[in-house]
């Protein structure tokens, strides 16, 4: 029910925004939410949530615009990656007095929202895949091409019964022909036309709702969370963009102006190696920097990871990097493939001194994808002592298949072989071994290094 009233409240941000974000914010939502339990730990939770409409409302609609520096415009109308400086601002006023308002008749809705739920409970999911703009999912046309969800103008209507079924015959046929276990696929189908059968699926109306309970259904049987029913209110792409090349030279330039987002390193006092890496970038264009970032830190007594701000990238850089802390190939467990020769690291490295330097990860839960393949691998290996908060969870596992304008689905057609017991980082990210506030995580880890050294 949080979920759906959540949801809600996201749809007081501009359209651009929820479409580039919301997906995002919503599964951070309920990673918080499932931490807070009880009344004054959940009350928290939407106090916090308030303020932040408040503050950060204004700001998507124009009130407080702060000052870029670091990166061009055209650059950000391009959507390519970027590490940019906010210039400290006072609100406005009309930023503030928006706010306050906003606050009051927030509050007040979500009051009249949760009373008027309570008679719909059961009706109404959230959906919970992903959007039209996520790249977590590589795309293949499906070819059961249903009506679109909205009509000719723009303007929505209800989902009726041809497209439910339209959208439960798509889906039967590509679990049938894609997932990786095929008794598995056929129970899930089965379920789906039970509960077509049963008129399980005739009051829901909306999309999101339908996309949400699907999931929900198809887990319920194969106890997979990388399954993923996707609605989306805009037009879902035919295909995935392939790059082309004014994008990779668009990309090489912005590497070069921000170091392959190797945003800090320096040797701290006690010889303790740091470096934020702020997402795991292309080796054919970063691969000289990143060997060289290590190769300036090969002396040091330990080496602390900076992955705070890392919202993943490239698997190759991920076991690029992770070949300096081994003396050996190591496996390096990811979901999104099968087991095959490049999921072990091409260690040992020339030259390198790193392998039995006490290693330390930062994370928090702006830690991502290839930041969470990095630091799952290291935390289960024994080899890196993780610091922080939960990552994450962000896990590209699936492909997606189109199903029509509105709907598709995510499916897992990777065996992948996790050898540890501790589910991976898509279920509930990537816990650290020692829990602080991520504001605090470096201190802490120096401390830990030093320590360490000490013994030594």
């Amino acid at each position: 029910m949080s979920d759906r009233i959540y949801a809600w409240l996201l749809r007081l941000y501009p359209s651009h925004f929820r479409a580039a974000y919301g997906d995002e914010a919503l599964q951070l939502f309920r990673d918080r939410a499932r931490d807070e339990k009880g009344f004054f730990p959940s009350l928290r939770l939407w106090l916090d949530l308030l303020v932040d409409l408040a503050i950060s409302v204004p700001r998507e609609y124009g009130y407080v615009q702060p000052a870029l520096t670091g990166v061009s415009a055209q650059q950000r109308l391009d959507g390519i990656p970027a590490f940019v400086v906010l210039e400290g601002e006072s609100p406005r006023p009309g930023a503030l007095l928006f706010g306050s308002v906003l606050s009051l008749v927030a509050l007040g809705t979500f009051w009249m929202v949760l009373s008027r739920a309570g008679s719909n409970a059961g009706i109404g999911f959230m959906a919970s895949g992903q959007s039209q703009g996520d790249s977590r999912f590589a795309q293949q046309q499906t070819p059961q091409a249903g009506t679109s969800a909205t009509n000719r103008t723009g303007e929505a209507f209800k989902l009726d019964a041809a497209e439910r079924q339209r959208v439960i015959d798509a889906m039967v046929a590509n679990l049938k022909e894609h997932y990786i276990y095929p008794d598995i696929a056929q129970k899930m189908a089965e379920a789906l036309l039970a509960h077509e059968k049963a008129g399980d699926y005739d009051a829901i109306t909306d999309g999101a709702d339908f996309a949400a309970l699907l999931t929900e259904q198809l887990r319920d049987v194969s106890h997979d969370l990388h399954l993923d029913v996707v609605y989306s209110q805009a037009p879902l792409p035919n295909g995935p963009p392939g790059p082309t090349p004014d994008g990779i030279a668009r990309y090489r330039v912005a590497m070069e102006q921000q170091n392959c987002t190797f945003e800090k390193v320096e040797i701290l006092p006690h010889n303790i190696g740091y470096l934020k890496l702020n997402s795991f970038p292309d080796p054919s264009i970063c691969e000289s920097t990143a060997k060289g970032v290590t190769a300036s830190l090969n002396n040091v007594g330990a080496i602390v990871f900076d992955l705070r701000d890392n919202r993943g990238g490239s698997p190759s850089m991920v076991m690029l990097i992770a070949a300096y802390l081994f003396d050996h190939p190591e496996y390096m467990y990811s979901p999104r493939e099968d087991t095959r020769e490049r999921s072990w690291t091409r260690s040992p490295v020339p030259g390198n001194r790193l392998a039995d330097k006490p290693v330390y990860v930062l994370t928090s839960p702006r830690t991502f994808s290839g930041a969470e393949h990095f630091s799952y691998n290291l935390k289960m290996l024994k080899r890196a002592t993780l610091v922080g908060e939960t990552t994450g969870s962000a896990t590209d596992v699936g492909i997606f298949h189109r199903i029509d304008d509105h709907f598709g689905m995510g499916i897992r057609e990777t065996r992948a072989i996790n050898p540890y017991s501790e589910p991976d980082w898509a279920v509930m990210g990537v816990k650290p071994d020692v829990k602080v506030k991520a504001a605090d995580a470096l201190e802490t880890a120096v401390k830990l290094a030093e320590s360490k050294l000490q013994k030594k």
